[in-house]
C-alpha cells in the first residue's frame, strides 16, 4: 500500500471512530472535534477556526449548534471588547473528558495487531508528518 493511500484510509478510520463515538454522546464528529479542542481552556473564534479548518460560517453554526445542546458557550474576549470566546459549560467540560476517554480507548485499539516497537516506531513516524506539516493541537495525548 502508498503511503498515500494509508494515509488517505487512515484518515477515514480515524473519522469512523469519531462518529461511533459521538453517536454515543449525541454528538456529530465535529462537535465531538470542537470539545476536544476547547478541553484545555476557551478560546477565540478566530482560533478556533483555523484549529478546526473552518470557514467563519460554518465554525458560528457549529459552535451555535453545541451551544443549543449546552455544552458550549460564548463569553465577551477580555482583550477585545468586539470579540467572544467559547468555553466550555460544566456539562460540556463532563461529555468532552468522556468523548475524548472513550475516543482514545477506540483509537489505542486500532493498531493492536502492532507489538512495542512497530507501534513506537507508528508513533513516531506520524509525529513526524504533524510536525513537519504544523498541524495545529486539536487533539493532546491522553495523560
Amino acid at each position: 500500500m502508498s503511503v498515500v493511500t494509508a494515509l488517505v484510509r487512515g484518515a477515514f478510520l480515524v473519522n469512523a471512530v469519531y462518529a461511533e463515538s459521538g453517536r454515543e454522546y449525541g454528538l456529530t464528529p465535529q462537535q465531538g472535534q470542537l470539545l476536544c479542542v476547547l478541553m484545555p481552556g476557551p478560546s477565540g473564534m478566530g482560533e478556533l477556526g483555523a484549529k478546526l479548518g473552518l470557514a467563519k460560517s460554518s465554525l458560528t453554526g457549529l459552535v451555535d449548534r453545541t451551544s443549543r445542546l449546552g455544552f458550549v458557550r460564548r463569553e465577551p474576549d477580555p482583550g477585545d471588547r468586539r470579540a467572544v470566546r467559547v468555553t466550555l459549560t460544566e456539562d460540556g467540560a463532563r461529555v468532552a473528558e468522556d468523548f475524548y476517554t472513550e475516543t482514545c480507548r477506540r483509537i489505542e485499539e486500532l493498531p493492536a495487531g502492532l507489538e512495542g516497537p512497530d507501534r513506537e516506531r507508528l508513533a513516531e513516524l506520524l509525529g513526524r508528518v504533524v510536525q513537519d506539516n504544523e498541524v495545529p493541537v486539536v487533539f493532546v495525548d491522553p495523560a
